[in-house]
């Protein structure tokens, strides 16, 4: 098939080799011009494991990029993966993606066939139908069932696991005008949802929108349930991992999303919760149990400063911050923790040295005035004490020498030995 992308983010750089990977001719339309050289050179535009074998295998053959919206013409479908920013009300910036409509409009008002425009990007529900729609038909000439079809797929996709979890997902989720823009994109999924352990969930417009919602809250409210409830271990002296080691062999529950520690980050939960919550209160809805969810995540990187500052004066101390991204095998360091727990740190008058294996430069520029380190061991030398905001491997079995006091407070249970330590606290155990 041939497929067209408006948007070369993490989703729509990850789908549009995915599926050039699947044998489909695909075109990225980004107005970043960088970003379109480095797709056409073979070079990846952001950090993802599995990504830049794909576009270095096909670019320059079925997957190509370009700033020129005319692209799109010689497609038979179009993905809107744009970016959808949060105001300061928690509501969404939708700009960007009115924007790409238009001129997406713009470029289908010369074409004759029909064309099938699907918004990948998560809008609140009413978005597709009510905003993208309208605009296209605008500029475009055509009409909805008249030569236009309109489709809403939610992405999945996880930082750091992104094309696998496109590859191979738990469920695809179709919301859709018509039988013919169901049938297209069956096809166009048909080697995915070929596996007996992927579902098609084929739905309205406005429930595909909400799925997406809906499934970022859940597993928001699960992880801040998973952080109180190891907050009470902590008061107690328990270790959270050890009681959630058991609960999560309750298949009601099961044991994914169970590792208590500093919470939650990234550009999808944050945002995805917040949209939901402003846009329940728009529809007259108080979502006091998502307001809780959230209060809870944004506690724990104080929380972690803290239990180091039972430990170390930390006005003037040399303080190591190990790992930046909001998780590991990811550069992005949108909403992080990590820059939470630097804020505390500083508003207390520490001297941060901060490490991470591969999101320093997207740091770098919001912090300018911290120490940046080229190693772990070099980000603990000479330090009074050191914390842990990412759960990067390579911090496992970290000896800590080298450090002036060796007092390390961990929010994400990596594996280290804390008896060789003068003094360990993990965040919930």
């Amino acid at each position: 098939m041939n497929v067209s992308i408006v948007g070369s983010g993490y989703v729509g750089t990850t789908i549009a080799a995915c599926l050039a990977d699947l044998g489909n001719e695909v075109v990225n339309v980004e107005v970043d011009e960088g970003i379109v050289d480095a797709i056409n050179a073979g070079e990846a535009p952001i950090h993802e494991p599995g990504l830049d074998e794909r576009i270095a295998e096909h670019a320059g053959g079925r997957l190509r990029a370009t700033t020129d919206y005319d692209a799109v013409r010689e497609t038979d479908v179009t993905f809107l993966c744009l970016p959808t920013p949060q105001a300061d009300d928690g509501s969404l910036d939708l700009a960007a993606m009115r924007a790409g409509a238009e001129s997406l409009g713009r470029a289908l008002a010369s074409t004759d066939g029909d064309h099938l425009v699907v918004v990948k990007s998560t809008v609140l529900p009413g978005t597709t139908e009510g905003v993208v729609g309208p605009v296209v038909e605008e500029h475009s000439g055509k009409r909805v069932g008249e030569g236009l079809e309109l489709a809403m797929n939610p992405e999945f996709l996880r930082m750091g696991s992104a094309v696998r979890d496109f590859l191979e997902p738990d469920k695809v989720v179709v919301g859709a005008t018509s039988d013919d823009a169901y049938a297209t994109l069956r096809e166009l999924y048909a080697p995915i949802v070929g596996r007996d352990e992927t579902h098609l969930v084929e739905t309205g417009l406005r429930e595909a929108e909400l799925i997406k919602y809906a499934n970022n809250a859940f597993l928001a409210a699960k992880v801040s349930l998973v952080n109180e409830l190891g907050n009470v271990a902590k008061a107690y002296g328990a270790d959270a991992y050890e009681v959630f080691d058991a609960v999560g062999l309750d298949s009601r529950i099961s044991e994914r999303f169970l590792r208590s520690g500093l919470g939650w980050g990234g550009s999808c939960f944050p945002k995805d919760v917040n949209a939901l919550r402003a846009g329940a209160r728009e529809q007259g809805y108080d979502p006091e149990l998502l307001d809780a969810v959230v209060a809870v995540n944004d506690e724990q990187p104080r929380r972690l400063v803290d239990l180091l500052a039972d430990h170390v004066d930390l006005a003037g101390a040399r303080i190591a911050v190990l790992g930046l991204s909001f998780k590991p095998n990811t550069d992005d360091t949108r909403k992080s923790r990590a820059l939470d727990v630097i804020d505390h740190l500083r508003e207390r008058g520490a001297d941060v040295v901060a490490y991470d294996p591969v999101a320093v430069e997207n740091v770098r520029e919001e912090y300018p005035e911290i120490e940046y380190a080229d190693a772990a061991e070099a980000a603990l030398d000479g330090a009074e004490g050191a914390v842990v905001a990412t759960g990067w491997p390579e911090f496992d079995d970290l000896s800590f020498e080298g450090m002036a006091r060796r007092v390390v407070v961990d929010g994400r249970r990596i594996d280290v030995d804390g008896a060789a330590l003068d003094a360990y606290e993990g965040l919930t155990w």
